[in-house]
């Protein structure tokens, strides 16, 4: 389930308000084990993905690297080569 959650920090261009908001959603969908939480609860989750996206923005903008920003087309090249690699077959 948390397989969507990515590495946000240290890009170029920034991460945006949707994927941080894909990657609050993944945590608490992987949290509560559910991905679609029921009527009484629909307010709880909605809440808690809310936050935990404020919170992450806010920690996104205020960690500092000293390494050089990851282009997001090279990384995305690497992640397919190693799944081509992982998923070969024999």
């Amino acid at each position: 389930m948390c397989r969507n959650i990515y590495t946000l920090h240290n890009f170029e261009p920034a991460a945006t308000d949707d994927e941080v908001h894909a990657a609050a959603l993944q945590f608490v969908r992987k949290i509560t084990g559910s991905t679609k939480p029921s009527n009484a609860n629909a307010a709880a989750f909605d809440r808690a993905v809310e936050e935990i996206a404020h919170t992450s923005r806010h920690l996104l903008e205020d960690l500092v690297s000293a390494a050089p920003p990851k282009n997001r087309e090279v990384e995305a090249e690497k992640a397919k080569a190693r799944s081509a690699k992982r998923f070969a077959a024999a």
